[in-house]
């Protein structure tokens, strides 16, 4: 039976105690339980910004840069999903803007969930839809400045009350201002590694940068950019690779360093084997 509507509700009322909850993970005990509870064998990953791979803003690692406008786009991958899917399910919300009252992004674009677990789904969440509807939707999402997050997210199955997980793939579209993920920074690692970049990406900040800060004001949702002396650096432990900074960088001083071309590909090959949604 998939929860109950009311479980919004509890969520609402509690999601501000995410940042507390996640401290106590570092109690040897509580980690342990938290991760089998709600994390057992997640593998969620961050996708960049479109925008930033597409604006003369790429480096391929030993070649030079004539055609971005040719290299694959981050949204490949969850169209790909998408299109290879038998289910398709929109949700009415995002969880986390509506726990935290988002004021900044629309809190009626919520996840796209995939795969036959879907389908126990309450209905008063959200709705099954059209692969086409589900493109738009993740369309509209990137349009409106959120970053995808895919892949297996136990989580999830455990507040909608669904399964089997390995029947589910989520596709969330984050805000930076009240992702479930800021507690990142705060939560053990043995949680936090389970949430991760895109293979064979990462950010780089180039000689152009002045040390503005822009970057470092609400921008990154782990915190892992940060001004020493007139520089902005990149803590490449914590940085997931959204490519938020580099969207919003004055000066295109911040790139995403693509070390292999293939990176679309690896991506697919990697979530594939984590959930089946076909």
């Amino acid at each position: 039976m998939s929860s109950p509507y009311w479980i919004k509700t509890l969520i609402n009322k509690t999601f501000s105690t995410r940042f507390f909850l996640s401290k106590l993970t570092h109690f040897r005990p509580i980690g342990r339980i938290t991760d089998q509870m709600l994390f057992k064998n997640d593998d969620i990953m961050y996708l960049p910004k479109d925008q930033v791979i597409q604006k003369e803003k790429v480096i391929q690692v030993g070649e030079p840069v004539e055609e971005p406008d040719s290299l694959a786009a981050p949204s490949q991958v969850v169209e790909y999903f998408i299109r290879n899917a038998g289910t398709h399910w929109i949700m009415d919300f995002c969880i986390c803007r509506d726990s935290a009252g988002c004021k900044d992004y629309p809190i009626e674009y919520g996840c796209i969930f995939l795969g036959d677990a879907a389908n126990g789904i309450n209905p008063k969440f959200g709705r099954r839809v059209s692969m086409e509807e589900a493109l738009g939707h993740a369309k509209r999402c990137r349009e409106a400045g959120l970053v995808h997050l895919i892949g297996r997210n136990k989580l999830d199955t455990v507040w909608l009350n669904i399964g089997p997980s390995e029947k589910l793939m989520t596709i969330c579209n984050c805000c930076p201002c009240c992702c479930l993920w800021k507690a990142l920074p705060l939560i053990t690692p043995t949680i936090s590694s389970k949430v991760t970049r895109m293979p064979g990406v990462h950010m780089e900040v180039t000689d152009q940068c002045v040390g503005c800060g822009t970057c470092t004001k609400d921008v990154c949702f782990v915190d892992a950019i940060h001004l020493d002396g007139d520089r902005a650096v990149i803590d490449q432990d914590e940085c997931r690779g959204c490519g938020r900074c580099a969207a919003v960088c004055p000066k295109a001083a911040i790139q995403v360093v693509i070390e292999d071309e293939e990176y679309i590909a690896h991506a697919i090959r990697h979530i594939s084997e984590k959930v089946d949604v076909t």
